[in-house]
């Protein structure tokens, strides 16, 4: 009798805590609309056009989110294409050629170093990255799209290395021992027969880092310059998350400059959506199709 009290309590508290999330998930979405409502009513389609500028204080402001997006998507973007290089270099690397002990261990640390905090990567970037820009490229402060570029990629490598080689492991498990019995060099075998095997699983495990790369606000803030325009290599640029960040804290509530941070999230959101449901949908389809 007390056996199944226990278990009906620990039900009623899952089930509780599920439901609690979900709701807390759609009321935060309803708050994020709500208040987003003024500026697609009275701004519009003039928030995303082309030569629209971010000048929300001036004696004619205009709310143009064109270039914070771009410079969203280039960021995340860029930081995903080079995190993609390494990190299959790397899951390739510890799948084929290290002893599987000694693999085990460093993809503990991999994954360990996915735990630190974004202001550390930031710092680091900032006092290291910038200030190695700013020497060599004869840049004023070496605050750039690479260097956020590179710091994004960093942070994103231990997802990307982690997702590639469970993807590796089971595409082994399956072809492994036949490509060998037809006499097949390891290195054939990774060419010929695992890559293109995980290529799904690849783009999934890029469009999930992707989705990472869109919500990142601190390191990519501290390095990035925060000039809402749009963006270049070796140029200034603003985020999404970022632009929320530095001015949510400063505006009058109930003014139209706060309904549009509202209106660039909701936009966030809906491409971080996009992006994770595609992701997790081809990753799921390749593990299928690997197992």
């Amino acid at each position: 009798m007390r056996r199944k009290f226990c278990n009906l309590m620990g039900k009623s508290i899952i089930l509780f805590t599920a439901f609690g999330v979900v709701f807390l998930m759609f009321l935060m979405l309803f708050h994020i609309l709500s208040e987003s409502l003024m500026a697609f009513t009275e701004i519009g389609i003039h928030m995303f056009l082309p030569d629209a500028q971010w000048r929300p204080v001036s004696e004619n402001p205009q709310y143009g989110l064109m270039p914070v997006i771009a410079g969203t998507l280039y960021v995340s973007g860029l930081a995903v294409s080079a995190a993609l290089v390494f990190g299959i270099g790397c899951a390739v690397f510890l799948s084929f050629y290290v002893p599987k002990q000694i693999a085990k261990v460093l993809l503990s640390f991999i994954e360990l170093a996915a735990g630190i905090p974004s202001v550390i990567f930031g710092f680091i970037g900032l006092t290291v990255l910038v200030k190695w820009f700013a020497g060599h490229f004869g840049m004023a402060a070496g605050q750039s799209v690479l260097a956020a570029s590179i710091v994004l990629g960093i942070m994103l490598l231990p997802f990307v290395v982690s997702t590639c080689q469970e993807s590796i492991q089971n595409a082994r498990n399956t072809y492994e021992l036949a490509a060998l019995a037809l006499g097949f060099s390891r290195e054939m075998l990774i060419v010929r027969i695992i890559l293109p095997a995980i290529s799904k699983g690849i783009v999934a495990s890029a469009m999930m880092a992707f989705g990472r790369g869109l919500g990142e606000t601190m390191a990519v803030m501290m390095v990035i310059g925060n000039s809402p325009i749009y963006p270049k290599l070796l140029g200034r640029a603003q985020t999404l998350p970022a632009l929320t960040a530095l001015e949510m804290g400063s505006i009058e509530y109930g003014s139209r400059h706060l309904s549009v941070l509202y209106a660039a999230n909701v936009i966030l959101l809906v491409i971080l959506l996009l992006t994770m449901v595609c992701g997790h949908l081809l990753h799921r389809r390749a593990l299928q199709n690997e197992t």
